[in-house]
């Protein structure tokens, strides 16, 4: 952990001294500050209290510190004058949006690229709390944490009942994937929780209808991932990978009875948080598509030196070409989704953080930040443990099937035989001439 801390702090300290005055500039000061101050208790206080002690260190400089001051006292950054200005929009209009005419005579910050329920996180604003309290920064902040404990939980990894998975949320928030964001008032911690969640509810053995529980688990998850569908974009990506991943391992039927509530409860909150933006659906369609693709007028200040966004910078046809390379990298995804399926969360986990990688960085209209995402879903998968809890589950499915591939696995010492018998039990294919001669 101490290794951990010290990197964090050597990340914030190059933001600190690389970045332009400003909320990033704040960030990096209190940050590596609180990072340094982590990693120094983790190395001199070698305890379960020194590790508390660092944890709490860590989430005071990295997240707790510098969101109260930039709260308190910088100008409020776009992302929170959009999301606070969309709540405002959505308890005296019914919609999120500004209509399409006077979304022409304003700049791009007239435009809200979210869907309806992140409007959610301005309402304390809106209805009148002033102050750190109205701010959404701290609810995002909260929300993030909890639904990660959330997820940490679902997965199992704290089987002996202990309050593990409350640190291992407050590590993953306290981190610069995600105590930046939340400091500087992005909206993407949310969304990942809310993956990472329905990603652990159904990480569990197969549900194909034994075990009410576990149909309860799958419901949850439709619904986790349907309110993240319904706050961002970014969402929908999971939402046919882990369908696939159920198909793969399930069945189709299993499959359609994740994806069919999980789109219906996307629908829901959306028509409930905003019946007049769905009533009406081109002012919709103008802040969250038309917007992001730089379709619009006005253009997105997310202009990172990308890929995407590099040949967009060359005209109408770079623009176009970026648009296309975008849909080939869509279509290249979808179709090792047909051809090689993940067949379980870890695989899902994985192939998402791939597609949404070649999404950011082909994408037009495009951001650093938006890598969180893939680098959230790795982070995931380390700290809960998936890759281990994998691994024994292969094994007990081995052993119900008599596998000679776990006899190999248990007996041999090098790591290369113990990776090829577990590729082989993943496959599934135990008869291949390559088995006899691993044993």
């Amino acid at each position: 952990m101490a290794v951990w801390y010290a990197l964090f702090a050597v990340y914030a300290g190059g933001v600190a001294l690389f970045s332009g005055p400003g909320n990033d500039r704040s960030w990096g000061i209190w940050a590596a500050s609180g990072y340094a101050a982590a990693a120094t208790l983790a190395v001199a206080w070698p305890s379960r209290r020194g590790r508390r002690a660092a944890l709490a260190a860590s989430l005071a400089g990295g997240l707790v510190a510098p969101l109260t001051w930039l709260a308190t006292q910088a100008p409020a950054t776009p992302d929170v004058v959009v999301v606070t200005r969309s709540a405002a929009l959505l308890l005296h209009h019914a919609t999120p949006y500004l209509p399409s005419a006077q979304l022409a005579h304003g700049g791009w910050l007239a435009y809200n690229p979210y869907l309806p329920v992140m409007a959610v996180f301005g309402l304390p604003r809106a209805l009148g709390l002033p102050g750190l309290a109205g701010d959404p920064r701290p609810w995002l902040a909260v929300a993030t944490f909890l639904l990660l404990a959330a997820a940490f939980r679902a997965v199992g990894s704290d089987r002996a009942g202990s309050r593990g998975y409350l640190g291992r949320a407050g590590f993953a928030t306290a981190s610069p994937v995600l105590a930046f964001p939340l400091a500087v008032g992005i909206t993407d911690p949310p969304v990942l929780a809310l993956t990472c969640l329905a990603l652990a509810l159904l990480a569990g053995p197969a549900w194909t209808g034994r075990s009410a529980w576990a149909d309860r688990r799958v419901w949850l998850a439709a619904l986790a991932l349907g309110a993240a569908c319904a706050m961002k974009y970014t969402a929908w990506p999971a939402l046919v990978v882990l369908a696939v991943m159920i198909a793969a391992r399930d069945g189709r039927r299993a499959a359609a009875r994740f994806a069919a509530p999980a789109v219906t409860a996307a629908a829901i909150l959306a028509a409930a948080l905003a019946p007049a933006a769905v009533a009406a659906p081109a002012a919709l369609v103008q802040n969250t598509l038309a917007f992001p693709l730089g379709l619009t007028h006005a253009h997105t200040p997310a202009q990172s030196p990308l890929p995407g966004h590099l040949l967009a910078t060359l005209g109408p046809a770079g623009h176009l070409a970026a648009i296309i390379l975008l849909i080939t990298a869509g279509l290249a995804i979808a179709a090792s989704l047909v051809t090689h399926p993940p067949a379980d969360a870890p695989a899902a986990a994985r192939r998402l953080a791939l597609g949404l990688t070649l999404m950011f960085a082909l994408s037009p209209a495009t951001r650093f930040g938006y890598f969180a995402y893939p680098i959230g879903l790795y982070g995931w998968l380390a700290l809960s443990g998936q890759e281990s809890l994998r691994l024994g589950r292969l094994l007990d499915r081995g052993q119900r099937h008599r596998d000679p591939a776990v006899r190999v696995l248990r007996a041999a010492s090098d790591p290369g035989l113990r990776l090829r018998s577990v590729q082989l039990m993943e496959q599934g294919d135990a008869s291949r001439e390559e088995l006899p001669r691993l044993g």
